[in-house]
Protein backbone atom coordinates (compact mmCIF):
# COMPACT_ATOMS: atom_id res chain seq x y z
CA UNK A 1 0.00 0.00 0.00
CA UNK A 2 1.23 3.51 -0.85
CA UNK A 3 1.79 6.52 1.92
CA UNK A 4 -1.53 8.07 -0.31
CA UNK A 5 -3.46 5.07 0.15
CA UNK A 6 -2.51 4.66 3.93
CA UNK A 7 -3.71 7.72 4.55
CA UNK A 8 -6.74 7.61 2.45
CA UNK A 9 -5.57 9.63 -0.67
CA UNK A 10 -6.09 7.57 -2.68
CA UNK A 11 -9.12 8.49 -4.80
CA UNK A 12 -7.62 12.41 -4.20
CA UNK A 13 -4.60 13.93 -6.14
CA UNK A 14 -1.72 12.23 -7.16
CA UNK A 15 1.86 12.74 -5.79
CA UNK A 16 2.00 15.10 -9.27
CA UNK A 17 -0.66 17.33 -8.20
CA UNK A 18 0.36 17.73 -4.90
CA UNK A 19 4.06 19.02 -5.96
CA UNK A 20 2.16 22.01 -8.37
CA UNK A 21 1.57 23.57 -5.19
CA UNK A 22 5.07 24.32 -4.12
CA UNK A 23 6.31 24.39 -7.68
CA UNK A 24 5.66 28.10 -8.40
CA UNK A 25 8.20 28.84 -5.21
CA UNK A 26 10.10 26.14 -6.27
CA UNK A 27 10.72 27.97 -9.55
CA UNK A 28 11.10 31.83 -8.02
CA UNK A 29 13.75 30.00 -5.54
CA UNK A 30 15.57 29.01 -9.03
CA UNK A 31 15.28 32.56 -10.15
CA UNK A 32 16.47 34.36 -6.76
CA UNK A 33 19.36 32.83 -7.03
CA UNK A 34 20.06 33.83 -10.42
CA UNK A 35 19.80 37.42 -9.47
CA UNK A 36 21.86 36.95 -6.66
CA UNK A 37 24.36 35.27 -8.44
CA UNK A 38 24.58 38.17 -11.63
CA UNK A 39 24.77 40.82 -8.80
CA UNK A 40 26.56 43.58 -10.00
CA UNK A 41 28.81 44.32 -7.28
CA UNK A 42 30.11 40.47 -6.42
CA UNK A 43 33.88 40.38 -6.56
CA UNK A 44 34.59 37.72 -4.38
CA UNK A 45 33.68 34.52 -3.22
CA UNK A 46 32.86 35.97 -0.13
CA UNK A 47 30.41 38.38 -1.43
CA UNK A 48 28.64 36.03 -3.45
CA UNK A 49 28.79 33.71 0.20
CA UNK A 50 26.81 36.58 1.53
CA UNK A 51 24.83 36.82 -1.10
CA UNK A 52 23.72 33.10 -0.55
CA UNK A 53 22.94 33.91 3.18
CA UNK A 54 21.27 37.00 2.19
CA UNK A 55 18.50 34.73 -0.47
CA UNK A 56 18.17 32.82 2.77
CA UNK A 57 16.69 35.64 4.44
CA UNK A 58 14.43 36.60 1.43
CA UNK A 59 13.00 33.44 1.41
CA UNK A 60 12.31 33.03 4.83
CA UNK A 61 10.61 36.50 4.82
CA UNK A 62 8.63 35.12 1.68
CA UNK A 63 7.50 32.10 3.34
CA UNK A 64 6.41 33.90 6.62
CA UNK A 65 4.94 36.42 5.06
CA UNK A 66 2.70 33.94 2.55
CA UNK A 67 2.06 31.75 5.69
CA UNK A 68 1.90 33.70 8.66
CA UNK A 69 -0.01 36.85 7.86
CA UNK A 70 -3.63 36.29 8.71
CA UNK A 71 -6.09 39.27 7.03
CA UNK A 72 -9.03 37.12 9.50
CA UNK A 73 -7.00 36.72 12.54
CA UNK A 74 -4.26 39.24 12.47
CA UNK A 75 -0.72 39.54 14.42
CA UNK A 76 2.31 41.56 14.76
CA UNK A 77 4.98 39.19 12.75
CA UNK A 78 8.67 40.42 12.68
CA UNK A 79 9.58 39.93 9.16
CA UNK A 80 13.58 41.59 9.71
CA UNK A 81 15.93 40.48 12.09
CA UNK A 82 19.47 39.23 12.05
CA UNK A 83 18.56 36.40 10.12
CA UNK A 84 16.40 37.89 7.29
CA UNK A 85 18.09 41.38 6.47
CA UNK A 86 16.53 43.87 4.11
CA UNK A 87 16.37 47.70 3.07
CA UNK A 88 19.05 48.56 5.08
CA UNK A 89 17.78 47.44 8.39
CA UNK A 90 18.22 49.45 11.26
CA UNK A 91 20.31 46.98 13.83
CA UNK A 92 18.77 49.31 16.74
CA UNK A 93 14.91 48.92 15.86
CA UNK A 94 12.71 45.82 16.27
CA UNK A 95 10.63 45.59 13.17
CA UNK A 96 6.44 44.50 13.71
CA UNK A 97 4.01 44.40 10.63
CA UNK A 98 0.51 43.46 10.38
CA UNK A 99 -2.07 43.40 7.51
CA UNK A 100 -5.01 45.42 7.22
CA UNK A 101 -8.15 45.17 5.40
CA UNK A 102 -9.78 48.65 4.25
CA UNK A 103 -12.28 49.70 6.62
CA UNK A 104 -12.02 46.97 9.16
CA UNK A 105 -11.85 48.34 12.94
CA UNK A 106 -8.52 47.00 14.81
CA UNK A 107 -7.71 47.14 18.52
CA UNK A 108 -4.13 47.50 19.43
CA UNK A 109 -3.22 46.94 22.82
CA UNK A 110 0.42 46.77 24.66
CA UNK A 111 2.66 48.17 27.40
CA UNK A 112 5.23 50.38 27.08
CA UNK A 113 8.81 49.29 27.06
CA UNK A 114 11.86 51.49 28.63
CA UNK A 115 13.12 51.57 24.32
CA UNK A 116 13.73 55.16 23.12
CA UNK A 117 11.24 55.29 20.65
CA UNK A 118 7.61 53.59 19.72
CA UNK A 119 6.39 54.15 16.92
CA UNK A 120 3.50 53.53 14.97
CA UNK A 121 2.90 53.83 10.58
CA UNK A 122 -0.23 53.04 8.25
CA UNK A 123 1.60 52.15 4.66
CA UNK A 124 -0.33 52.13 1.17
CA UNK A 125 0.90 49.22 0.00
CA UNK A 126 4.97 47.66 -0.21
CA UNK A 127 8.37 49.25 -1.12
CA UNK A 128 8.61 48.60 -4.95
CA UNK A 129 11.94 48.82 -7.31
CA UNK A 130 11.15 52.06 -8.36
CA UNK A 131 9.12 53.90 -5.48
CA UNK A 132 8.74 53.85 -1.38
CA UNK A 133 5.22 53.20 -0.74
CA UNK A 134 2.44 55.80 0.41
CA UNK A 135 2.63 56.83 4.41
CA UNK A 136 -0.73 57.23 5.09
CA UNK A 137 -0.17 57.80 9.10
CA UNK A 138 2.15 58.18 11.58
CA UNK A 139 2.59 58.93 14.94
CA UNK A 140 4.93 57.66 18.06
CA UNK A 141 3.83 56.53 21.62
CA UNK A 142 3.92 60.64 22.76
CA UNK A 143 0.69 60.79 20.95
CA UNK A 144 -0.82 57.37 23.17
CA UNK A 145 -1.96 57.33 26.78
CA UNK A 146 -0.42 55.59 28.82
CA UNK A 147 -1.52 53.99 31.81
CA UNK A 148 0.50 54.28 34.79
CA UNK A 149 1.60 50.64 34.23
CA UNK A 150 2.64 51.08 31.10
CA UNK A 151 -0.08 49.77 28.91
CA UNK A 152 -2.21 51.32 26.01
CA UNK A 153 -5.16 50.51 24.17
CA UNK A 154 -5.94 52.52 20.97
CA UNK A 155 -8.28 51.36 17.98
CA UNK A 156 -8.10 52.22 14.40
CA UNK A 157 -10.32 51.93 11.37
CA UNK A 158 -7.92 51.16 8.08
CA UNK A 159 -8.90 54.11 5.54
CA UNK A 160 -8.86 54.03 2.00
CA UNK A 161 -5.78 52.40 0.66
CA UNK A 162 -4.29 51.25 4.16
CA UNK A 163 -2.36 48.02 3.62
CA UNK A 164 -0.02 47.68 6.56
CA UNK A 165 0.31 48.66 9.99
CA UNK A 166 4.30 48.74 10.98
CA UNK A 167 5.70 49.17 14.43
CA UNK A 168 9.13 50.00 15.16
CA UNK A 169 10.48 49.60 18.67
CA UNK A 170 14.13 51.27 18.60
CA UNK A 171 16.68 50.85 21.46
CA UNK A 172 19.34 53.59 21.90
CA UNK A 173 20.77 52.38 25.44
CA UNK A 174 20.97 48.52 23.98
CA UNK A 175 22.59 47.30 27.88
CA UNK A 176 19.73 48.80 29.96
CA UNK A 177 16.50 49.28 27.57
CA UNK A 178 13.82 46.30 27.72
CA UNK A 179 10.87 45.76 24.79
CA UNK A 180 7.59 45.88 25.66
CA UNK A 181 4.54 43.99 24.64
CA UNK A 182 2.35 44.22 21.76
CA UNK A 183 -1.05 42.38 19.93
CA UNK A 184 -3.55 43.94 17.52
CA UNK A 185 -6.58 42.23 16.68
CA UNK A 186 -10.04 42.82 14.08
CA UNK A 187 -13.15 43.36 16.35
CA UNK A 188 -15.48 41.70 14.06
CA UNK A 189 -13.44 38.35 13.93
CA UNK A 190 -11.96 37.68 17.70
CA UNK A 191 -13.19 35.10 19.16
CA UNK A 192 -13.77 32.66 15.45
CA UNK A 193 -11.61 29.87 15.00
CA UNK A 194 -9.68 30.15 11.60
CA UNK A 195 -11.13 29.03 8.87
CA UNK A 196 -9.81 25.16 7.70
CA UNK A 197 -7.06 24.76 4.93
CA UNK A 198 -8.15 24.55 1.19
CA UNK A 199 -6.10 23.64 -1.88
CA UNK A 200 -6.95 26.22 -3.34
CA UNK A 201 -5.38 28.61 -0.20
CA UNK A 202 -2.53 26.94 0.29
CA UNK A 203 -1.96 27.00 -3.65
CA UNK A 204 -2.37 31.27 -3.12
CA UNK A 205 0.09 31.56 -0.27
CA UNK A 206 2.53 29.57 -2.45
CA UNK A 207 2.44 31.88 -5.26
CA UNK A 208 2.71 34.87 -3.22
CA UNK A 209 5.70 33.77 -1.69
CA UNK A 210 7.05 33.01 -4.47
CA UNK A 211 6.37 36.74 -6.02
CA UNK A 212 7.89 37.67 -2.61
CA UNK A 213 11.11 36.42 -2.87
CA UNK A 214 11.95 37.87 -7.03
CA UNK A 215 10.32 40.86 -5.70
CA UNK A 216 12.14 41.74 -2.78
CA UNK A 217 15.26 41.11 -4.36
CA UNK A 218 14.76 43.61 -7.19
CA UNK A 219 13.33 46.57 -5.15
CA UNK A 220 16.21 45.85 -2.84
CA UNK A 221 18.91 46.07 -5.63
CA UNK A 222 17.13 48.69 -7.35
CA UNK A 223 16.24 51.18 -4.25
CA UNK A 224 19.76 52.12 -2.97
CA UNK A 225 20.06 53.85 -6.48
CA UNK A 226 17.83 56.46 -6.13
CA UNK A 227 19.14 57.74 -2.73
CA UNK A 228 22.84 56.42 -1.13
CA UNK A 229 24.12 56.36 -4.83
CA UNK A 230 22.63 59.57 -5.83
CA UNK A 231 25.23 60.67 -3.37
CA UNK A 232 28.65 61.22 -4.41
CA UNK A 233 30.89 58.65 -2.48
CA UNK A 234 32.25 58.93 0.92
CA UNK A 235 30.06 61.72 1.78
CA UNK A 236 27.12 61.89 3.48
CA UNK A 237 23.47 63.86 2.83
CA UNK A 238 22.38 66.52 5.13
CA UNK A 239 19.62 64.92 7.58
CA UNK A 240 16.16 64.73 5.88
CA UNK A 241 12.89 62.49 6.42
CA UNK A 242 13.74 59.27 5.41
CA UNK A 243 11.95 58.12 1.93
CA UNK A 244 8.81 56.47 2.93
CA UNK A 245 9.87 56.47 7.11
CA UNK A 246 8.42 57.86 9.72
CA UNK A 247 7.17 61.37 10.18
CA UNK A 248 9.63 61.78 13.68
CA UNK A 249 12.90 60.43 11.96
CA UNK A 250 15.45 61.92 10.17
CA UNK A 251 18.38 60.32 8.11
CA UNK A 252 21.33 60.65 6.35
CA UNK A 253 22.72 58.62 3.91
CA UNK A 254 25.47 57.53 1.61
CA UNK A 255 27.87 54.99 0.48
CA UNK A 256 31.59 54.82 1.62
CA UNK A 257 35.03 53.09 -0.89
CA UNK A 258 38.07 52.86 1.18
CA UNK A 259 40.80 51.10 0.97
CA UNK A 260 42.34 48.37 3.35
CA UNK A 261 44.72 51.66 4.37
CA UNK A 262 42.15 54.29 4.35
CA UNK A 263 39.19 56.01 6.83
CA UNK A 264 36.26 57.09 6.61
CA UNK A 265 36.07 59.96 9.25
CA UNK A 266 32.30 60.83 10.12
CA UNK A 267 31.59 63.88 12.33
CA UNK A 268 28.27 65.00 13.59
CA UNK A 269 27.10 66.88 16.94
CA UNK A 270 25.55 64.60 19.77
CA UNK A 271 22.12 65.35 19.89
CA UNK A 272 21.17 65.89 23.54
CA UNK A 273 17.55 66.60 22.64
CA UNK A 274 16.62 63.59 20.74
CA UNK A 275 15.38 60.51 22.24
CA UNK A 276 17.72 58.39 19.78
CA UNK A 277 20.75 59.05 17.55
CA UNK A 278 22.90 56.24 15.62
CA UNK A 279 24.58 55.32 12.81
CA UNK A 280 25.59 51.90 10.82
CA UNK A 281 27.53 50.21 8.04
CA UNK A 282 25.44 48.42 5.20
CA UNK A 283 26.71 45.94 2.64
CA UNK A 284 25.85 46.47 -0.82
CA UNK A 285 23.34 44.15 -0.36
CA UNK A 286 21.40 47.20 0.99
CA UNK A 287 21.26 45.30 4.49
CA UNK A 288 22.20 45.61 7.46
CA UNK A 289 26.23 43.60 8.20
CA UNK A 290 26.83 41.51 11.40
CA UNK A 291 25.60 43.33 14.25
CA UNK A 292 26.08 40.65 16.74
CA UNK A 293 29.68 40.14 16.81
CA UNK A 294 31.22 42.95 15.31
CA UNK A 295 30.76 46.72 15.92
CA UNK A 296 29.18 47.68 12.50
CA UNK A 297 26.71 50.18 14.74
CA UNK A 298 26.79 52.85 17.33
CA UNK A 299 24.13 54.52 18.81
CA UNK A 300 24.86 57.62 21.26
CA UNK A 301 24.39 55.69 24.06
CA UNK A 302 27.55 53.52 22.71
CA UNK A 303 29.69 56.01 21.29
CA UNK A 304 31.70 58.32 22.79
CA UNK A 305 31.67 62.22 22.60
CA UNK A 306 34.80 64.20 22.03
CA UNK A 307 35.10 67.72 24.66
CA UNK A 308 33.69 69.91 21.55
CA UNK A 309 30.54 67.94 21.37
CA UNK A 310 30.82 65.76 18.66
CA UNK A 311 31.15 62.23 17.34
CA UNK A 312 33.99 61.60 15.26
CA UNK A 313 32.80 57.96 13.95
CA UNK A 314 35.41 55.57 12.27
CA UNK A 315 34.73 53.68 9.54
CA UNK A 316 37.66 51.16 8.37
CA UNK A 317 38.30 47.37 7.60
CA UNK A 318 40.86 47.25 10.19
CA UNK A 319 41.79 48.65 13.79
CA UNK A 320 42.56 52.56 13.36
CA UNK A 321 44.17 54.11 16.21
CA UNK A 322 47.75 52.03 15.67
CA UNK A 323 46.29 48.65 14.85
CA UNK A 324 44.01 49.32 18.05
CA UNK A 325 40.16 49.47 18.20
CA UNK A 326 38.00 52.37 19.42
CA UNK A 327 34.82 53.07 21.01
CA UNK A 328 33.90 54.73 18.02
CA UNK A 329 35.30 52.45 15.12
CA UNK A 330 32.63 50.92 12.93
CA UNK A 331 34.02 47.81 11.33
CA UNK A 332 33.34 47.34 7.44
CA UNK A 333 34.00 43.48 8.21
CA UNK A 334 35.76 43.23 5.00
CA UNK A 335 33.47 45.65 2.87
CA UNK A 336 35.30 47.92 0.91
CA UNK A 337 32.44 49.56 -0.59
CA UNK A 338 28.76 49.72 1.36
CA UNK A 339 26.01 52.03 2.71
CA UNK A 340 26.52 54.70 5.45
CA UNK A 341 23.19 55.77 7.74
CA UNK A 342 22.62 57.97 10.18
CA UNK A 343 19.18 58.18 11.81
CA UNK A 344 17.57 60.68 14.55
CA UNK A 345 14.21 60.32 15.95
CA UNK A 346 11.94 62.78 18.29
CA UNK A 347 14.35 65.33 17.28
CA UNK A 348 13.16 68.54 19.48
CA UNK A 349 14.42 70.91 16.27
CA UNK A 350 15.42 69.34 12.45
CA UNK A 351 18.70 69.26 11.48
CA UNK A 352 20.79 72.54 9.61
CA UNK A 353 23.16 72.32 6.93
CA UNK A 354 25.74 73.69 9.84
CA UNK A 355 24.68 70.41 11.85
CA UNK A 356 26.41 68.01 9.15
CA UNK A 357 27.25 65.49 9.13
CA UNK A 358 30.73 65.82 7.97
CA UNK A 359 33.18 63.12 6.19
CA UNK A 360 36.77 62.86 5.49
CA UNK A 361 39.12 59.79 3.80
CA UNK A 362 42.33 59.81 5.71
CA UNK A 363 45.09 57.72 5.80
CA UNK A 364 44.66 55.07 8.17
CA UNK A 365 47.94 55.56 9.88
CA UNK A 366 46.92 59.09 10.52
CA UNK A 367 43.86 58.52 12.09
CA UNK A 368 45.08 58.80 15.72
CA UNK A 369 46.49 62.24 15.10
CA UNK A 370 43.57 62.97 13.47
CA UNK A 371 41.31 62.27 16.68
CA UNK A 372 43.05 63.06 19.79
CA UNK A 373 40.90 62.18 22.12
CA UNK A 374 40.20 58.90 20.87
CA UNK A 375 40.91 56.63 23.56
CA UNK A 376 42.27 52.96 22.42
CA UNK A 377 40.89 49.52 23.77
CA UNK A 378 42.65 46.55 24.42
CA UNK A 379 41.49 43.27 22.87
CA UNK A 380 39.75 42.43 26.38
CA UNK A 381 37.71 45.69 26.86
CA UNK A 382 36.68 45.31 22.76
CA UNK A 383 35.49 41.54 22.98
CA UNK A 384 33.69 42.81 26.36
CA UNK A 385 31.62 45.07 24.20
CA UNK A 386 31.09 42.77 21.59
CA UNK A 387 29.65 40.42 24.27
CA UNK A 388 27.48 42.90 24.96
CA UNK A 389 25.96 43.58 21.70
CA UNK A 390 25.57 39.48 21.48
CA UNK A 391 23.41 39.56 24.92
CA UNK A 392 21.39 42.22 23.88
CA UNK A 393 20.17 41.07 20.71
CA UNK A 394 19.55 37.57 22.33
CA UNK A 395 17.74 39.18 24.97
CA UNK A 396 15.63 41.02 22.35
CA UNK A 397 14.99 37.77 20.57
CA UNK A 398 13.64 35.87 23.35
CA UNK A 399 11.23 38.72 25.06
Amino acid sequence: MSSHAHWGLEDGPGAGENLDLTRPLAEAIAQAEQLIADAPFIRTEADLLEGYDYLAGRIRMAVQAAFDYDLEQPLFINPTHQFSRQGLDNPDAIYFHAYLVEGVEYVVRGRRGTTADLSFQVMGGGYQAGSAPASLMAFDDRELEIAEDGTFTFTYVAEPGAKTLIVREVFNDWDTEERGTLTIERTDTIGRPRAPLTREGLARRYEVAARSVTSSIRTWFAFPHFFQYAQPVNTLTPAQSTPGGLSSQRSSIGHYAIGADEALVITVPHWEDCAYQAAQIGSDWYASTDYETHQTSLTKAQATTDPDGMIRLVVSEHPPLDGRPTANWLETTGHRTGAVMLRWQCLARDPGADDGPRTEVVPLAEVAARLPHAVPLTDEEYAARIAARQRSVARRMIS
